[in-house]
């Protein structure tokens, strides 16, 4: 009688930090192995066109990212500042109505559509961070960003043991705090690279509080540039990205792991370019230190292994670096860039600290595709001014803690 021997399938050899070398063994031996798709799936583009296609390589010379508020902004931020202290609310009802910026805020929302529908960044440098205490600069940052995007997502749906909408979370180096040992399940909370990912959301902006001593260059990539390479040179990975995956739910009673595209296609219509997305955040499939990859989950395949480093080595080709200065505000488009850090390092004289916030514009947002509808409505629906909470010291939120779960 013949014996059947059950083969289990096994995560393959892949990593957080992606390895140039495993990445090119891996494409060699798939060509050389695997029968590839020639063709791309059904209706995706075959190249987009658009501002929002670009090379790092260039961009600085057709481009200006960077916008300094004048001496007359300033003043707009300062009485804003007192207006809304005026109104003795909390933060949470900070709004462009409550946050009155009457000349500036034309150009926050050229800036709005500059991220939707132009090169898809901007920064607007030069807050004097030093003039001002720790929660008037947060003040000064969601004023500011309300402009921008008016719809802020929550970041963690507890804060101090009690529910409540944490509405931005400090990026800061907690690896050497006693409280943070066997907790640290995410890269934002340590001084290592960060590899090129997406967020949740549609804007992603950054505050910077305060630059690193050395290092913590920041880094971003259009993703449609990533896409076009792709698409011309190796079909088989756009219909790898646009099919189901499973991402870990990291000790999730409820959901162990949960399965989607990374890769998303919008058809043209009358309202709208044609458009791709692609969200992903590669220690979903690979952990991270302390929050390692769920045991008893399925495995990603070898043709998944292999795209996760395109992903991220085209994205590194075709990246911008812009250096994060204290008072500088970076806003992008989650939906249509990569971003990623260099490592780096502190003293205890200058820590890098940065202040995130993840938003949306209704007069620009793009469609949510039906996968992350779910994912999108836990981040957006039902926050309220009231439940808005704003902490003002760093720590560890609970989707990115490992070991103990908060």
């Amino acid at each position: 009688m013949a014996t059947t021997v059950a083969i289990t399938a096994q995560q393959p050899d892949i990593q957080y930090l992606p390895d140039v070398d495993k990445w090119h063994a891996r494409t060699e031996r798939r060509l050389r192995l695997e029968t590839l798709a020639t063709d791309l799936p059904t209706d995706f583009p075959r190249k987009l066109d658009s501002d929002l296609v670009w090379d790092g390589k260039d961009i600085a010379e057709r481009y200006n990212w960077t916008y300094v508020p004048t001496d007359a902004d300033r003043e707009e931020i300062d009485a804003a500042v007192q207006h809304i202290r005026s109104l003795n609310k909390p933060l949470g009802f900070i709004n462009p109505e409550s946050f009155p910026l009457p000349t500036l805020h034309s150009t926050l929302r050229d800036i709005s559509r500059e991220l939707h529908n132009g090169y898809g960044f901007k920064v607007v440098s030069g807050v004097p961070v030093d003039r001002y205490s720790r929660e008037e600069n947060i003040i000064i940052y969601v004023g500011i960003s309300s402009h921008v995007a008016p719809i802020r997502g929550r970041q963690d749906s507890f804060y101090d043991g009690k529910p409540a909408d944490v509405m931005h979370n400090h990026i800061k180096d907690l690896s050497t705090q006693a409280q943070s040992k066997g907790r640290i399940g995410a890269p934002a909370y340590t001084t290592d690279k960060q590899v090129f990912h997406t967020d949740q959301g549609d804007i992603i902006s950054l505050f910077a509080l305060s630059a690193a001593a050395a290092g913590g260059q920041s880094k971003l990539a259009s993703s449609w540039r990533v896409y076009n390479e792709l698409a011309e040179k190796r079909p088989d990975l756009i219909r790898t990205l646009a099919e189901n995956w499973p991402l870990d739910g990291f000790g999730n009673p409820q959901t162990p792991y949960y399965e989607r595209p990374l890769l998303f296609h919008q058809a043209a219509t009358n309202k709208q370019p044609e458009r791709v997305l692609i969200q992903y955040a590669r220690r979903s499939f690979t952990g991270f230190q302390d929050l390692p990859r769920s045991k008893d989950i399925p495995p990603i395949t070898e043709a998944q292994a292999e795209t996760l480093d395109s992903l991220h080595f085209l994205a590194e080709k075709y990246s911008v670096g812009l250096d994060f200065r204290k008072g500088d505000i970076q806003y992008i488009n989650n939906l249509s860039i990569f971003h990623a850090r260099d490592g780096f390092q502190d003293t205890p004289e200058q820590q890098r600290h940065l202040i995130r916030i993840w938003q949306r514009d209704p007069e620009y947002a793009w469609d949510t595709p039906g996968p992350l509808d779910r994912a999108w409505k836990q981040l957006y629906d039902g926050v309220t001014p009231e439940t808005q909470v704003f902490p003002l010291e760093p720590y560890i939120r609970g989707p990115a803690a490992g070991g103990k779960k908060d």
